[in-house]
C-alpha cells in the first residue's frame, strides 16, 4: 500500500515546477521581474541572451499582489530580480529584502533623482507610477543594462547596443505622446480615473489628473472622495471618465451614476492600462503599445 501511494506522489512532485529537481535551463541567466512593464524593458534589452519571466500578468494590481509559493521559487532560481520600488509592490517588500541577501535585486525607481519623483502631499513617500512619464522610464534603461551586464559580462556589448535602441524608441514615443495630447482642447485636459496612477503622465504632458482613490488601491475611496470628484466633473463639464484594466470598474460607474443624478451626463471614455499591460501577443502587451492605446483612448474621448 505504501508503494502504491508513494509512486504517484513522486510523479506529482516532479510534474510541479519548483518541486523535485529544479527545472532544466539552457545556461542563460534567469531574470525575474514583478510587473509587465519591467518585463518588457528587460526582455528588449536582454534579447536572446537571458530568459525573462514576469510575475504579474494582465489585469493584476501590484499594490495588492501577494507572492505565491511558485513566485518565491522563481525568485530563488533567479540570477537577477528587477522590481519597481517606491512601495508599488507593497506586499512583497519583505520577500524582496530577503532575496537581496542572496542574489542581485534591483529597484528601478532607486536610480532616479528625488527631484524627478512626484512627492505626495502630506506623506513621506513618492508616487511609484514612474512608467507613465515616458522620458522618466527611459532613464531606467541604463539601470537594467548594467544589472544584466553584471550577471552576464559576456553579453555586455549586446546589452549596450539593445539599450541604445530602446532609449531611442522611448525618446520618439515621448515626443509622440506630447503631440497627441496637445490635440485636446485645453479646458478638456482633465483625466479622471479609478485611482491616482497617472500623476507623472499629467505632469509631463499637461493634463490635470484626478483619481477616485489615492496612488495605492489598498485604501478604498470614501463618500467625500466621491463627492469631490462629482463636483469637479459636473463643474468643469468633463465629457468622459475612464476605467482601468487592473481596478474594478464599479467605482467609476458609481461616479458616472452620481453625475447623472446631478444632471450631468458623463461617458465612460474607455479602459486604460494603468498598473498592468495587456495580454501577451497583443499591441497592448508591450510597453509602447500600452502607451499608445492609453493616449489614443484619452484623446478620442476628451477632444
Amino acid at each position: 500500500m505504501r508503494r502504491t501511494i508513494l509512486v504517484p506522489l513522486i510523479a506529482l512532485a516532479l510534474a510541479v515546477p519548483g518541486c523535485g529537481e529544479r527545472q532544466a535551463d539552457d545556461g542563460r541567466p534567469l531574470v525575474v521581474t514583478t510587473t509587465g512593464m519591467i518585463g518588457w524593458l528587460a526582455g528588449e534589452i536582454a534579447g536572446d541572451n537571458a530568459r525573462v519571466v514576469s510575475l504579474m500578468g494582465p489585469g493584476v494590481d501590484p499594490h495588492l499582489y501577494k507572492a505565491s509559493g511558485g513566485d518565491v521559487r522563481r525568485f530563488d532560481e533567479a540570477d537577477l530580480i528587477l522590481y519597481n520600488g517606491l512601495h508599488l509592490e507593497g506586499k512583497m517588500v519583505g520577500i524582496l529584502e530577503k532575496m537581496s541577501r542572496r542574489r542581485p535585486v534591483v529597484a528601478l525607481a532607486d536610480s532616479l533623482p528625488a527631484d524627478l519623483l512626484r512627492a505626495l502631499p502630506g506623506e513621506a513617500v513618492y508616487d511609484p507610477h514612474i512608467w507613465f512619464d515616458v522620458s522618466l522610464w527611459a532613464r531606467t534603461v541604463p539601470v537594467v543594462e548594467r544589472a544584466l551586464a553584471a550577471v552576464d559580462p559576456t553579453g555586455a556589448g549586446a546589452y549596450r547596443e539593445a539599450a541604445a535602441r530602446v532609449t531611442d524608441e522611448l525618446v520618439s514615443l515621448d515626443g509622440w505622446v506630447a503631440a497627441r495630447i496637445a490635440a485636446i482642447p485645453e479646458r478638456q485636459r482633465v483625466l479622471v480615473t479609478a485611482h491616482d496612477a497617472f500623476g507623472y503622465f499629467g505632469e509631463r504632458y499637461g493634463l490635470a489628473v484626478e483619481g477616485l482613490q489615492g496612488v495605492s488601491t489598498v485604501t478604498e475611496a470614501g463618500l467625500q472622495d466621491m463627492d469631490r470628484l462629482v463636483d469637479l466633473i459636473a463643474g468643469r463639464g468633463i465629457k468622459a471618465i475612464f476605467v482601468e484594466s487592473s481596478v474594478p470598474r464599479r467605482a467609476i460607474e458609481s461616479v458616472q451614476a452620481a453625475c447623472a443624478d446631478r444632471g450631468h451626463a458623463v461617458a465612460i471614455g474607455g479602459e486604460l492600462f494603468s498598473d498592468a499591460m495587456g495580454a501577451a501577443g497583443t499591441p497592448e502587451g508591450a510597453y509602447p503599445g500600452m502607451v499608445r492605446h492609453n493616449v489614443n483612448t484619452i484623446v478620442e474621448a476628451l477632444r
